[in-house]
């Protein structure tokens, strides 16, 4: 049998208004497509489904057998292809995302391939930026949502924490606390430091652990890319703390915890007063997968 949704819906219309007119009305088609769709359909199923007069439209026997039949069956369909159209939507459209450098280098890479292979019709666009223009861009709604290092808690951000992130010492082979396994934080006083500018997020951070436990050391340089710091302090120009996420690939160079131990935290942020699309949630949760998983790593 070749029978369509079209004709079914005709079909189901022209049983509940008994009249072609506000059948055609209701399923939004032109009066002789309904008729032509009836046609079509006791045609295919070689039985009259009404009896027609000057006033109305009243189903035969068979017509009500179907209707009772087809309306729950199409309401089932119905309700399916919704669902898949809907999973669908969810999936479809465009995602910008803003984070500092770490987390654009080592968080964002692995999302975005696993979303361009899990769903191939969602575009992800990273912004690379500083901490400042970071909070800036999800503030100003340049983007959907931002990874942040300790973002402020001024009310205006939704914000999950997806992982969180110790500091460590990378100092030269050569160097004297080099020799330690673990580097107790009060060991850096007076050493010379090439640390994160003010546009890092972690800077504020660093410069409160040392002010708290009263270490005051030399800093020599200032960089906004841990790159650029980790080829200083090859150049002797003083260690560096670093996030642990941030490492070295360097024979040159060793990292060492501090203890006690002191973690960042890493986290997703959006405006409160604006919720997520569904493509925008599916981003934010992949992140965090990549993250958890990352951090469950990084534990072993």
């Amino acid at each position: 049998m070749n029978i369509s949704l079209r004709q079914l819906r005709a079909f189901l219309a022209v049983s509940r208004q008994r009249h072609f007119r506000r059948a055609a009305d209701q399923v939004h088609l032109t009066q002789p497509a309904v008729s032509r769709h009836i046609a079509e359909l006791e045609a295919e199923l070689g039985v009259r489904l009404f009896d027609r007069n000057t006033r109305e439209v009243v189903p035969t026997e068979a017509g009500r057998y179907l209707y009772h039949a087809v309306e729950r069956v199409l309401d089932e369909l119905e309700g399916v292809l919704a669902h898949v159209h809907s999973e669908g939507e969810s999936r479809r459209g465009t995602v910008r995302v803003a984070a500092g450098p770490t987390p654009s280098a080592e968080l964002l890479p692995q999302c975005i391939a696993e979303c361009a292979r899990d769903y191939p019709e969602l575009s992800l666009h990273l912004r690379d930026l500083t901490q400042a223009q970071v909070l800036d861009s999800v503030r100003g709604g340049e983007v959907d949502f931002g990874v942040a290092i300790d973002p402020p808690d001024s009310g205006e951000f939704a914000r999950e924490t997806i992982m969180h992130d110790p500091f460590v010492l990378v100092c030269r082979r050569d160097h004297p606390l080099a020799r330690l396994e673990r580097i107790p934080w009060k060991k850096l006083q007076g050493e010379p430091m090439v640390l994160l500018d003010y546009s890092s997020g972690s800077r504020r951070l660093i410069d409160q652990i040392l002010d708290d436990r009263h270490i005051s050391v030399e800093v020599t340089q200032q960089t906004n890319h841990t790159h650029t710091a980790f080829r200083m302090v090859e150049a002797g120009l003083g260690s560096s703390i670093t996030p642990g996420l941030s490492l070295p690939e360097s024979p040159q160079l060793v990292t060492r915890p501090l203890t006690p131990v002191v973690k960042r935290a890493i986290a997703l942020i959006h405006r409160r007063q604006r919720s997520l699309s569904p493509v925008a949630e599916l981003v934010w949760n992949r992140l965090r997968e990549v993250a958890t998983a990352r951090e469950r790593r990084a534990r072993r």
